[in-house]
């Protein structure tokens, strides 16, 4: 299998800021990663908008967060729209014990004014692997 293609650092970096925003409730990047009629499929398939995400993420709602690394990411440009895979890896402490899991993220991105911003975004919970009996 080949390697993932990074492609484009600056949409990497787009998604890298837009997922840290989300685990640090950071109402201002989300804000400035993504574009007025964004919309996210949540891993449970609920459809939200920009509003209802950015509520989500509001200062007054935040709680601990899980430590998050952004790997394996896929770009593809095509013209001014962009796609965007990634594997979003959360680990938190839980009663002493370190327990993981992982998200597979679709972002898309729109190319205006010279500047790159989510349009959309759909998370996919990945289950863990089946442990052996």
């Amino acid at each position: 299998m080949a390697a993932p293609d990074a492609g484009n650092p600056a949409l990497v970096e787009l998604v890298q800021r837009h997922a840290e925003a989300q685990r640090d409730f950071d109402q201002a990047t989300l804000q400035a990663t993504t574009a007025d009629n964004y919309v996210e499929v949540s891993p449970a398939g609920e459809v939200d908008s920009r509003e209802k995400m950015l509520s989500f993420y509001a200062p007054d709602q935040k709680r601990a967060s899980p430590q998050l690394t952004v790997t394996e990411p896929m770009v593809r440009v095509l013209g001014d729209t962009a796609v965007v895979l990634a594997k979003l890896n959360y680990t938190m402490s839980a009663e002493g014990q370190a327990r993981s899991f992982a998200m597979r993220a679709s972002y898309v991105a729109q190319l205006k004014d010279g500047k790159w911003k989510l349009v959309s975004a759909q998370y996919t919970g990945i289950r863990p692997p089946k442990k052996a009996e």
